[in-house]
């Protein structure tokens, strides 16, 4: 049977081998993991295996990264239903993005691991980016190395589990002010985008943070969501880095409590801090 809709984990007694010692008993919260399926318009267009909580962020914050709708307003309901062997996430589009996306549909169905698996072509996997325009926001050395830390006290799923990725939004002066928690990577960051939108939340006005390295897909969907400068706690890959320097993304990496790795576009960080030899 599928969790009830809504459980994000469940407590499992097992046998435990602490170092040295005999086996004792042990509870482990592990996290919930439920096929969620994007349905625009009758059609199943992504199925996901994702975390069963905030399924409406997920839902609008995929379809805004994937270029599917450009703005809140062109969905034009959301639904979210529950089977037996999964969830749906049903959503009928304004007219005119309802007709563009039968004119590309695709399909997609992917581990938690990497968002990109399913899509049938190089050109899908590696499309063109915006380019994000003027500065935004400015972040100093310490906002950006604490970020991550920051995020700490937003992940309750992850202090049970220790199995879950979070996505946090940080704002100049604020620090992190809305995060969601997923046992994908990108799934988080799409609850989290679509959260921000959902709330109001100007994705431009601050920096997304993360707990995982940085894939092509998280800066691809930062760029989409119109988000300037990225943080992570891990490094990342050549491609990611690639596009982020073509869509004008700040990168910093390695954001660990004790400093960072700034990788591109360091026009967001206060030019002060920059008397390299």
């Amino acid at each position: 049977m599928p969790p009830p809709f809504g459980a994000t984990d469940a407590t499992h007694h097992r046998p435990g081998f602490p170092k040295g010692g005999s086996s004792v008993a042990v509870t482990r919260a592990l996290p919930e993991e439920t096929a969620i399926a994007m349905v625009y318009d009758g059609t199943t267009h992504a199925v996901m295996m994702a975390t069963p909580a905030d399924v409406q962020d997920f839902a609008v914050g995929f379809s805004l990264t994937e270029g599917i709708v450009t703005g809140l307003d062109q969905i034009a309901s959301c639904e979210v239903i529950p089977h037996p062997k999964g969830i749906e996430a049903q959503m009928w589009l304004a007219e005119d993005r309802g007709a563009q996306l039968a004119a590309r549909r695709r399909s997609l169905a992917g581990p938690v691991g990497c968002g990109l698996c399913g899509i049938d072509s190089i050109e899908a996997a590696v499309r063109s980016l915006p380019t994000l325009a003027g500065i935004g926001p400015v972040l100093t050395v310490e906002e950006i190395a604490s970020a991550t830390e920051s995020l700490r006290g937003w992940q309750p799923l992850h202090d049970r589990t220790r199995a879950v990725h979070a996505a946090g939004f940080l704002l100049p002066g604020q620090g992190v002010v809305l995060a969601r928690e997923d046992v994908g990577r990108h799934n988080a960051l799409d609850k989290l985008i679509g959260a921000m939108v959902r709330q109001g939340i100007d994705p431009a006005q601050g920096a997304i943070v993360l707990t995982s390295r940085i894939s092509t897909e998280m800066v691809q969907k930062c760029v989409m969501a119109g988000c300037t400068i990225l943080i992570a706690v891990s490094a990342p890959t050549l491609h990611a880095l690639r596009l982020a320097e073509g869509a004008g993304l700040t990168l910093a990496a390695f954001a660990r409590g004790e400093g960072f790795d700034l990788f591109c576009h360091p026009q967001r960080l206060r030019a002060e801090v920059f008397d390299v030899a």
